[in-house]
């Protein structure tokens, strides 16, 4: 049941970098905020790494091309699909968008059963799905608010996510190692991957961003921080589970955001929030059963 443990941990820690980056939106650019999550993370992946080396001498790894494909995709991916969640904190009603945003674990359950012939239990459907009303219900989605440009973003966000979860799975799977040296080797080849990308993108088309993040080098620390932490958190988990199991008990995250908003901003939890929580508790409980 270790999954469930790196789950939590992933859940907590994408909820604080969220309102992080959520801050740091407001006077970077979509790319420099995308960016934030990969500056200081790699050299963390590799200590991390390292340090497992050092208390399990298990074999290296050997580069294949089913595993470079999937690293290069899932890197690709998950650039896109955070450029999106951060042009999702800049819409009018964004909590409807944010609300489809997170239909990424029934999307990596219909995406895996389609891709890759993965397969759920009837408990572990019913889960998914009542874990995706319950986010819709704690995001305040509603008709009157609701508006097609933010759907489809917020759509194309959730399946851009999972696609990013499948492609990480089946990278970790193709490393032949024990789950957590091959989360490590993933997400350390991910990241790389990542922040040569971008960060060759901002230097060309953005350099003024540079000095931004610079200015902004507490906020960006702390979002590279608790980015690597969650992500530690999701590719060692998603080593070991379904994604779409992963990421239905990783919506307990909505829990830790509405104790985010409650204790530091102040907000009161409406009847709905409270709703919505009981909501996801079933559905953690129906895919952990499962």
């Amino acid at each position: 049941m270790s999954w469930i443990a790196f789950t939590v941990l992933a859940a907590f820690s994408q909820a604080c970098r969220n309102a992080l980056q959520s801050h740091l939106s407001q006077s970077v650019s979509v790319a420099g905020v995308t960016f934030a999550r990969f500056l200081i993370a790699s050299p963390l992946a590799l200590l991390y790494l390292l340090s497992l080396y050092q208390w399990q001498n298990v074999a290296t790894l050997t580069p294949n091309s089913k595993l470079i494909m999937f690293v290069i995709a899932a890197s690709i991916m998950q650039i896109i699909a955070t450029s999106l969640m951060v042009l999702l904190f800049k819409q009018n009603n964004y909590a409807v968008g944010a609300g489809l945003a997170k239909s990424e674990a029934l999307m990596a359950a219909i995406l895996g059963m389609w891709l890759f012939g993965s397969s759920l239990s009837l408990i572990g459907w019913v889960g998914v799905a009542i874990g995706a009303v319950a986010v819709l219900m704690l995001s305040g989605f509603s008709l009157k608010l609701f508006r097609p440009q933010t759907a489809l973003l917020g759509v194309a966000c959730g399946s851009a996510f999972a696609l990013t979860s499948l492609w990480v799975r089946e990278a970790s799977l193709a490393t032949g190692l024990p789950f957590l040296h091959s989360a490590a080797w993933v997400l350390l080849l991910v990241l790389c991957t990542q922040t040569l990308l971008l960060g060759a993108y901002i230097t060309y088309k953005e350099a003024k961003t540079w000095q931004t993040l610079w200015h902004k080098r507490r906020l960006t620390c702390g979002i590279s921080v608790t980015s690597f932490i969650g992500s530690v958190g999701w590719f060692s988990a998603m080593s070991l589970q379904h994604v779409a199991y992963v990421k239905t008990l990783g919506q307990i995250e909505v829990f830790f955001t509405l104790l985010i908003a409650m204790l530091w901003l102040k907000q009161p939890t409406k009847t709905s929030d409270k709703l919505g929580l009981v909501l996801i508790g079933i559905a953690a409980v129906l895919v952990m059963l499962s």
